[in-house]
């Protein structure tokens, strides 16, 4: 398996926040590989205020992590 985070530490906070978007996203992959079933889903929660919301919490619960490594940019 390929190393794709090296460090939780970043330069500012913005580079925190895409970082945080990754590892959403990179969770997302793992969890379901399939690029098909991705495809077929993402019609359904893309426009779903409930889903929406719920991925916002992920990735700042995932931003709350990264600011504590970079204690908090300081």
């Amino acid at each position: 398996m390929e190393t794709w985070l090296p460090s939780l530490i970043t330069n500012t906070p913005e580079e925190g926040y895409n970082l945080a978007v990754t590892l959403a996203r990179k969770a997302v992959g793992m969890i379901q590989p399939d690029p098909e079933v991705k495809k077929r889903l993402r019609p359904i929660y893309s426009e779903n205020a409930d889903s929406l919301t719920f991925a916002s919490q992920v990735v700042a619960i995932h931003f709350q992590t990264v600011a504590a490594a970079n204690n908090y940019w300081k």
